[in-house]
């Protein structure tokens, strides 16, 4: 069986760096250190950090008045930030620097006048936070069917921003029809999309033209990874989200010579270790690593943590 890893694929430097907060924040102040919601969408990170002391709760209710609050990689709204100082939480903010160059995108557009339209996934707690973020209404839509619903005057000036764990391929049908309706419309260039989810749908294309099936690691409830199992399965290839390799199954591959394996941004290295390690049960595998983009992105850490290495 030949099995070939995506490049690049697995975490991004916005994760890293969330969970390095974490862990940091533990090693300076002492366990417990509350954490608003998952600080990543992975349940083998989440296990993890809870282990060393991180407690997750998904309201600032549940966190002792003035302990260590994190705020996740999604971002939250201001009325979370004005929660939270009111209760006198001692915060560090992990929220991801390209989540935070949206929500100042989005304020801007506010601040000229115009009408804020939110390409992103309804429910996602990104989405949440950057709609609570906003002083303007904000209107979402996930799909172009949806543009034309939208309650807004064709003439009225627009400007759209999106969720960081879509694509350019992603939004380009939805940013298409906002420019067929709204003739003053704005948005963000396309330089300003996520590396990260760019650099991996990209990668999960080519992997799919030379692969019979595709594995996706990572959690069920992590937008970019179901984004990449949706890509396999428009390519054309049978494509299965696992969070790790006890969700493997033998009876995918039975007539198949070569898997695909991928990773979402939240993935660590260690499930995608597991994964191959379930295959090799199956049989011998021979394994290889598709040439791509070497990501080397690094965001700066709060400089209260600085000091406090995990190693």
């Amino acid at each position: 069986m030949q099995v070939i890893l995506a490049q690049p694929r697995g975490y991004c430097a916005g994760v890293v760096r969330a969970i390095e907060i974490v862990e940091r924040a533990l090693k300076k102040y002492g366990p417990p250190v509350y954490v608003r919601h998952e600080i990543v969408h992975n349940r083998y990170v989440v296990d993890n950090l809870r282990a060393k002391g991180a407690r997750f709760v998904e309201n600032l209710s549940d966190v002792p008045q003035g302990a260590v609050t994190i705020f996740s990689a999604h971002g939250v709204s201001r009325a979370v930030e004005e929660e939270a100082d009111g209760r006198r939480l001692a915060v560090i903010d992990a929220t991801c620097p390209l989540v935070s160059k949206v929500h100042t995108q989005g304020q801007r557009y506010v601040d000229q006048g115009r009408t804020v339209i939110l390409i992103g996934h309804a429910g996602h707690p990104e989405v949440e936070g950057t709609i609570g973020q906003l002083t303007g209404r904000t209107h979402l839509v996930q799909r172009a069917e949806d543009v034309k619903t939208l309650d807004i005057p064709d003439n009225t000036a627009v400007a759209y921003i999106t969720q960081t764990t879509l694509s350019v391929d992603d939004t380009k049908a939805v940013i298409a029809a906002l420019k067929a309706r709204f003739p003053n419309l704005v948005g963000p260039e396309t330089r300003d999309i996520c590396y990260a989810t760019q650099n991996r749908q990209l990668a999960v294309r080519e992997l799919a033209q030379l692969v019979d099936a595709l594995i996706v690691v990572g959690a069920s409830n992590s937008s970019n990874s179901n984004r990449l199992r949706e890509i396999g399965e428009e390519c054309g290839v049978p494509s299965y989200l696992v969070a790790d390799g006890g969700e493997v199954k033998m009876e995918w591959f039975e007539a198949v010579r070569s898997i695909g394996i991928t990773a979402g941004a939240s993935a660590p290295d260690v499930l995608v270790d597991d994964v191959i390690t379930m295959l090799r049960r199956f049989g011998p595998i021979e394994i290889s690593t598709l040439s791509g983009i070497e990501e080397n992105v690094q965001f700066k850490l709060p400089p209260g943590l600085v000091a406090f290495g995990t190693d």
